[in-house]
């Protein structure tokens, strides 16, 4: 149920890594609010899926695949939101890759290629389209979903440590830059979160693999979510610029 402070009634928001995990519990989040969400990933089996499961519980929501390290993908998903709706009010770039676990100096270049094209590139122009439309229509909201490892390098994570630092930075890059169009561009910073996603990480950590957290617990997928809100709701207007970091289910 939608509240006052956080309603998203009338807006078009697009999520991305939306199937499963993270983003999954962002585009519930928003459609229980009022938006229409676009549920976007790879393949559209697992978007639909998302979408009927909105749409059974009163929400509003359509599936369309994306693949954000394909150019031509990015070109096909805008082009159906300008035909479609005119407008996009929400992108929220969640997708990554991380196929890669191992010592920095054994790291194969196809899976730096495939880390780079999908985080950074990806989020890249993702970023660049959506901003388009949203100067187009007067304003917009952006949020990139990094990661703690874009701050504290993870072991035998290098390379997707590294592109999680970079979209720091292309955050804040965008939100200096797209400001004057009413564009707020903001990230969240997860921890440990219980995704399907970082399961290697605990296969290899056991039950509790954050246990140096201070909550002594992962982060569980649907309290990113309620960061995710926050930020794209008009309570954050003043946020514009900023990075939030959340880490195991605890704000620092």
């Amino acid at each position: 149920m939608s509240t006052k402070l956080f309603d998203l009634t009338g807006k078009i928001a697009l999520v991305t890594g939306a199937s499963r995990g993270i983003g999954e519990e962002i585009a519930k989040l928003f459609a229980e609010q009022g938006a229409h969400v676009i549920i976007s990933s790879r393949k559209l089996d697992g978007c639909q899926t998302v979408a009927e499961k909105i749409k059974e519980t009163g929400g509003s929501a359509e599936a369309f695949p994306c693949h954000v390290g394909n150019m031509e993908d990015i070109t096909a998903i805008f082009s159906h939101i300008r035909t479609k709706h005119g407008k996009l009010d929400i992108l929220v770039n969640n997708a990554a890759t991380n196929p890669y676990f191992g010592h920095v100096l054994d790291t194969p270049l196809s899976a730096y290629e495939k880390t780079v094209e999908v985080n950074l590139r990806g989020y890249f122009f993702m970023s660049v389209e959506a901003g388009k439309i949203m100067k187009e229509n007067k304003g917009g909201v952006i949020v990139n979903t990094a990661s703690i490892n874009g701050l504290r390098p993870a072991p035998m994570q290098s390379i997707y440590s590294i592109t999680k630092a970079g979209i720091i930075n292309m955050t804040r890059s965008f939100a200096k830059e797209c400001a004057p169009f009413n564009i707020r561009v903001n990230a969240l910073l997860p921890g440990l979160t219980r995704t399907k996603f970082a399961s290697a990480l605990f296969d290899r950590g056991g039950e509790n693999p954050g246990k140096g957290i201070p909550l002594g617990r992962a982060a569980e997928p649907r309290e990113m979510a309620g960061t995710v809100l926050y930020l794209v709701s008009d309570a954050s207007s003043y946020t514009t610029g900023e990075c939030v970091v959340v880490d195991g289910g605890s704000t620092i």
